[in-house]
């Protein structure tokens, strides 16, 4: 057993699996500590550095591509600090983080793991159900459907449409981009239907906008990742090789719908915005706005 226990957090490593502790002290970020132990399995790794510096160190563990649906949901936006695969080392422990990746890197030969991208998640993401609260509203999923309840602070145009609800088999993808603490942040749910929106994230009501704590809102990515992970694996968009050429851009009619029925959507969306007109529940300026974006799709 190599082991290395630091305020950051412990990995400990048994030659088959690199089990990543996070660590109890305020100073550890609040998604990592939410997030929870992480056990990579080591057909998972592509590799690991100790990187020493002045004062301190960092331990960083490099997974295969499409390993890790966390990974794949925030396409290596975390901040550096909520990264769980990063470990703060103190001088004086070097030496021991030195060891642990020397012993994670010889099992990676022994074993003659692949560096090649996987066909399948080799980690499970978070589990299920699971709910936040950000800033523009609740976000749940129970492992069938999520749930979008809007926040008092929400768009009009989205508190009216109420609650939204989508079946985890209607979606394509989720995209996800954290609230910097400079830059809004969103998570959008795009479906077959919705895949060709243009509406920005805080009159989509199919898109959370977040704008409020970084701290809160960085939790929204345990929502992303656990959708992502009951997603169809991104190897499986892609087409195969056919006559020994490479053919290596998205199954289109696997996820785009057909122009004509982007239209139709998009028509449906201009009619339910003039109904909330007419009722009184957008604004004249409201409705100039969203029904802008919306037009904007057709282009």
């Amino acid at each position: 057993m190599a082991e290395i226990i630091q305020r950051d957090g412990t990995w400990a490593f048994d030659g088959t699996t690199v089990r990543i502790t996070p660590g109890l002290h305020r100073s550890v970020p609040l998604f990592r500590q939410t997030y929870g132990e992480i056990a990579v399995p080591l057909e998972a790794v592509a590799g690991v550095v100790y990187e020493p510096e002045r004062k301190r160190g960092r331990l960083r563990l490099r997974l295969r591509e499409g390993a890790d649906p966390l990974l794949q949901a925030t396409g290596g936006r975390l901040p550096d600090p909520a990264d769980p695969y990063r470990l703060i080392v103190d001088i004086d422990r070097s030496g021991v983080a030195e060891y642990v990746a020397e012993e994670i890197r010889h099992a990676l030969l022994l074993d003659q793991i692949p560096k090649e991208p996987t066909k399948a998640y080799l980690l499970p993401g978070p589990p299920v159900p699971v709910s936040v609260r950000s800033s523009d509203g609740t976000v749940s999923f129970d492992g069938v459907q999520v749930r979008i309840d809007w926040a008092d602070t929400s768009e009009r145009v989205k508190r009216a449409t109420g609650p939204r609800i989508v079946a985890v088999g209607d979606l394509v993808q989720v995209e996800w981009l954290p609230n910097s603490g400079y830059e809004d942040g969103f998570m959008r749910f795009v479906t077959r239907e919705t895949v060709f929106s243009k509406l920005p994230p805080e009159k989509d009501p199919y898109a959370l906008d977040l704008w409020g704590s970084t701290r809160r809102d960085l939790l929204t990515a345990l929502v992303a990742t656990a959708v992502t992970a009951r997603l169809p694996h991104p190897s499986a968009r892609e087409l195969e090789r056919d006559d020994g050429e490479f053919a290596d851009r998205p199954r289109r009619a696997a996820t785009v719908p057909p122009q004509a029925d982007h239209h139709d959507v998009l028509l449906r969306r201009l009619r339910e915005l003039g109904e909330l007109h007419r009722e009184g529940v957008l604004t004249d300026e409201e409705f100039t706005m969203t029904k802008a974006a919306v037009l904007r799709g057709f282009r």
